[in-house]
């Protein structure tokens, strides 16, 4: 691939900001609410947590440039089947998420543009998800540019929002102590609280994941993925912080728009509709950034020999044109399911191990980093940062209970039969050759 046609720093921490920061931010004040300061204790479990898993990618960037992104780094430490067990999960997450995303979307712009609700939902969803499909079958430096702008537009509102915390707190310092949460502190609530805010940190790994297309990997990917998980971790603290102590917590957990409550009360009245427009910039934006990782993720995949090498295919613009098609495929059907009154339990039902399905590659991604430090690859404190990711993994498991560890375990085995079928395959076509 030329490096003409390579993305850098910039675009990469914009896929860390951009994949991060996507619509559940707009809701998460009221989803932390009844956890009262719990909150703000899981969420600084959850940041260091993140901060070290942020450090695990760094380290196994830098020290495995070449290795074609979390894929790489499995298989080269741990072996073919967990590095496909990992990867499986999450390739399954990326288009359970954007259907996911493409639907919320939808929910939002029609009450920006009341007049687009004449278009039946599920088509404009559809419309939505392949018109950035098209947008990055131009490559990877368009999908990227239009994640950098998106990401810019979405942090305007978290801008916003702290400055408005700092204007009530030079003007009217008392706001902040008028209605201090009531729930007491409790470790079942801090873990509670953490795994909520987990959900919300899940994406930190996206510098990662298209590595063949980084210019400069192992210095590019370790920038971008600490700075942005750096940059996300400050604007949620700001952004949770601030509604949290400014606004009853009984009535903040039963807001349906917690920021646009927070502006309408504290700053400038009818202000909801132009913060759900930047809803709506914000999916958008985030859906762009996975639609970008699920095409180079399948393609990642298909070059390891475990989906098959159609997805290998890339267009004149060196886009992965197949796996970006079918993959749009595959959550065009989740977007249907979604609107299906007959399917829309079974919708929500496999939507529930999308989060849980993130953690397995982060637990072995740490793995990995801890057979590096063994083989003497890595040196310094990479232990440490290894053995917090992995326990921060654990802990994330515990907290989210045993159903979706259970479902998202089930998520796993469900792709093996795939391994042991294309496994088969190499080893027919390897007998054939020789």
């Amino acid at each position: 691939m030329s490096e003409s046609k390579k993305i850098g720093f910039w675009t990469c921490t914009a896929l860390v900001v951009g994949n991060v920061i996507g619509m559940g931010i707009f809701l998460l004040p009221a989803s932390l609410a009844p956890y009262g300061l719990n909150a703000l204790i899981g969420w600084t479990i959850t940041l260091l947590g993140c901060l070290a898993l942020a450090r695990v990618f760094s380290h196994l960037a830098h020290a495995l440039p070449h290795a074609d992104g979390p894929y790489g780094y499995i298989r080269s430490t741990l072996g073919d089947l967990p590095a496909y067990m990992a990867l499986w999960a999450y390739w399954v997450s990326l288009w359970l998420t954007n259907a996911a995303l493409a639907t919320g979307v939808v929910g939002y712009i029609t009450v920006v543009f009341p007049v687009l609700d004449a278009i039946h939902p599920a088509v404009f969803a559809l419309g939505l998800l392949w018109t950035l499909v098209i947008i990055n079958l131009f490559g990877v430096r368009a999908g990227g540019g239009v994640q950098i702008v998106t990401t810019a537009l979405k942090l305007l509102p978290m801008l916003a929002i702290a400055l408005l915390g700092g204007w009530v707190l030079l003007t009217t310092p008392a706001s902040y102590s008028a209605h201090p949460p009531v729930t007491p502190l409790g470790l079942k609530d801090v873990m509670a609280a953490s795994t909520i805010a987990l959900f919300a940190m899940l994406g930190i790994e996206s510098a990662s994941v298209p590595a063949a297309r980084v210019d400069n990997p192992g210095r590019t990917i370790p920038r971008a993925t600490m700075v942005g998980t750096l940059l996300t971790a400050l604007i949620y603290i700001v952004v949770s912080t601030v509604p949290l102590l400014l606004i009853p917590q009984q009535e903040l957990g039963n807001a349906s728009a917690p920021f646009s409550l927070l502006m309408d009360r504290f700053g400038s009245a009818g202000s909801g509709r132009w913060l759900a427009l930047f809803v709506v910039i914000s999916g958008l934006g985030c859906l762009n950034g996975w639609t970008l990782l699920m095409g180079e993720l399948t393609r990642t995949m298909a070059v390891n020999g475990v989906l098959p090498a159609v997805f290998t295919r890339t267009n004149r613009r060196d886009a992965p044109a197949v796996a970006l098609v079918v993959t749009g495929g595959l959550a065009s059907v989740m977007i249907w399911m979604s609107y299906s009154k007959s399917l829309v339990s079974a919708f929500t039902f496999i939507t529930r191990v999308v989060t849980a399905a993130n953690l397995p590659l982060y637990l072995c991604c740490s793995l990995a980093l801890i057979v590096l430090w063994r083989r003497g690859t890595v040196r310094g404190a990479m232990l440490p940062v290894a053995a917090i990711g992995v326990l921060f993994v654990v802990f994330a498991f515990i907290g989210s209970g045993h159903e979706p560890f259970i479902l998202a375990m089930g998520l796993i085995a469900a792709g093996l039969p795939l391994y042991a079928f294309m496994r088969l395959r190499r080893k027919a076509i390897e007998t054939a050759k020789a």
